[in-house]
């Protein structure tokens, strides 16, 4: 039996809060933001075409696969990507959704979905998932997250073992004083546009697995962001 005191038992009622916020927030924002989401989605259409919406395999919680939400950067942006690197397809207003995280507003659909949460590791390409370690692994013992502790660290100017300390950090050390304080640095690194591209990058490098300690830049449609 499981007493309201015991560990497990707190942090099942830390887990339903944090589902509950998530819930509450994401639906509320999609309301709020409804008339932003329709202007970046008609700038996206006249500046690129279709499809105004980026969709991506990533990897979820215990592994779980889902479709993430974007609004499009690049050009040429679907299943079938064009010769080129991310800095030759990404394009002055997509450089800007990034720079101010509107590409980001189409997510809250996959917070509310239950696929993400609004912190937590983020969610990388289903490509990554065998070059991960089992301890890097770990950081999908949660859902992943459209902010998190690595977002607020330096993001994409992170090394790939930065990230994963970042990552495991969170996950062992979980609680709902902690998602508030990464929400609060979340709005200031959005302000400050801190953190969008890696040194030499146009958007972050491809994690190419711990054993190799490759860092290269990403190549078209690898989406590690």
């Amino acid at each position: 039996m499981e007493y309201p005191d015991t560990p497990t038992s707190q942090a099942s009622v830390a887990s339903a809060v944090k589902r509950g916020v998530d819930v509450a927030v994401s639906a509320t924002a999609l309301l709020v933001a409804a008339p932003i989401l329709a202007v970046v989605a008609v700038a996206v259409l006249l500046g690129m075409g279709r499809p105004i919406l980026f969709r991506q395999q990533r990897i979820g919680r215990h592994g779980r696969e889902f479709t993430i939400l974007k609004f499009r950067s690049m050009a040429d942006s679907g299943d079938a990507f064009s010769p080129g690197d991310d800095q030759a397809r990404l394009t002055p207003l997509g450089r800007w959704l990034r720079a101010t995280s509107l590409d980001e507003l189409p997510s809250l659909w996959n917070i509310l979905r239950g696929d993400m949460s609004l912190v937590g590791p983020r969610p990388f390409p289903t490509s990554y998932r065998d070059l991960y370690t089992p301890d890097e692994f770990r950081r999908h013992d949660v859902r992943p997250g459209l902010t998190g502790l690595a977002q607020v660290n330096g993001r994409n100017e992170l090394g790939w073992a930065e990230r994963f300390a970042y990552d495991l950090y969170y996950v062992e050390r979980w609680s709902l004083r902690l998602d508030a304080r990464i929400l609060a640095r979340t709005a200031v690194a959005v302000l400050r546009r801190q953190g969008i591209s890696a040194p030499g990058a146009a958007t972050a490098h491809e994690f190419r697995g711990t054993a190799t300690e490759e860092a290269v830049p990403a190549t078209a449609g690898s989406g590690a962001r």
